[in-house]
């Protein structure tokens, strides 16, 4: 009888429903999150990379499928996993019936927490059940935010790893900014698409890394625009920037002998970069936590003089600590092939 009573309680339990513990994200939502939380749905590209790097074997996608360019730069337990969608950003295509699918213990959202990500959060939570964080995808909250997702994955000390690692990144690069006066600074152009003439606003996301690293984004209108614009040639030779950084090998394979070109002082000076993208952009594309490796390469592109560190050791260090992969020499040649501008031509 004893032995019945045991197994009967025994049972009631299992039958409990999972413990849950809650959350306050960046847009100050209470989440309720399962105690443990073993699957995660990326709601876009920049939580892919955030979830990838913090806990990969929680996964249950890609938002899109990695190229076969990408996949050797990434853990081999995780270059084929499915294509999921994406909830959120340009061309999100993915439905609540495919997240109700996948039914993870948890999505995940990491980027801007405007009015509409929230209204969107709050939306497919309601219509899912399932809960759903919001994190800020800002490169100074980047910390704050690699704490937060550790704590809530379950990993709160590779959370706090990583956000110890960006912390001291950070003050690496105050160190060097706080004896450069503003004006003093690189005069910085980034140049997107193979005609070079798509760039970030200053204090889009899309450039935060210029401004992080010390540069002086030179398409600056004083705040009355934000994100994405096309430039005219005009205007390039107006803001004649003294340094350009591309990740778009079409632009950087043409722009030193285009004579629209010639005139800006960036080509004049060959201080013209091309920024690796394998498996994701140093610069965007997309920004999140990828955009840390790049930060490290642009300040020592922008002061190198004053930045300690070697690029190769560095690389290295990231990709394994970042992305779980140990690069070969050949990997890393090819990564680093032209990120110092024409010398290796």
């Amino acid at each position: 009888m004893k032995i019945l009573c045991l197994m009967l309680a025994l049972l009631a339990l299992l039958a409990l429903p999972a413990q849950a513990r809650t959350v306050v994200d960046s847009a100050g939502r209470i989440v309720e999150i399962p105690d443990e939380v073993d699957t995660v749905f990326a709601a876009g590209p920049p939580a892919a990379i955030l979830l990838y790097i913090v806990k990969p074997e929680a996964m249950t996608g890609w938002p899109r499928a990695l190229r076969p360019d990408e996949r050797e730069f990434i853990a081999e337990p995780y270059r084929d996993l499915p294509e999921t969608g994406r909830l959120t950003g340009r061309g999100g295509e993915a439905n609540l019936e495919r997240v109700l699918q996948i039914q993870p213990d948890l999505i995940l959202d990491f980027g801007s927490v405007r009015d509409t990500y929230v209204d969107l959060a709050n939306r497919v939570q309601d219509q899912t059940g399932i809960p759903y964080l919001l994190i800020d995808g800002r490169f100074e909250n980047t910390p704050e935010a690699l704490r937060v997702v550790g704590e809530a994955l379950g990993v709160p000390e590779r959370g706090e790893a990583l956000a110890e690692d960006v912390e001291a990144t950070f003050a690496r690069i105050e160190r060097i900014l706080e004896t450069v006066p503003e004006g003093e600074r690189p005069r910085t152009y980034l140049a997107r698409g193979p005609d070079g003439l798509e760039t970030g606003i200053k204090g889009s996301i899309n450039t935060e890394i210029i401004e992080r690293a010390g540069g002086r984004n030179v398409a600056d209108d004083g705040g009355a625009t934000r994100g994405l614009v096309q430039v005219s040639m005009e205007q390039m030779i107006t803001a004649n920037p003294d340094t350009i950084v591309t990740w778009d090998p079409n632009f950087y394979a043409k722009v030193f002998d285009d004579p629209l070109w010639q005139g800006i002082d960036a080509v004049q000076s060959g201080r013209v970069y091309l920024s690796p993208s394998l498996p994701f952009g140093w610069i965007d594309r997309p920004p999140s936590l990828n955009r840390i490796m790049g930060l490290i390469w642009m300040t020592g592109l922008l002061y190198p003089d004053d930045w300690e560190g070697n690029l190769r050791e560095e690389t290295r260090e990231f990709y394994r600590q970042y992305y779980h992969v140990d690069l070969s020499d050949d990997q890393l040649g090819r990564l680093l092939q032209w990120t110092e501008g024409r010398s290796g031509e």
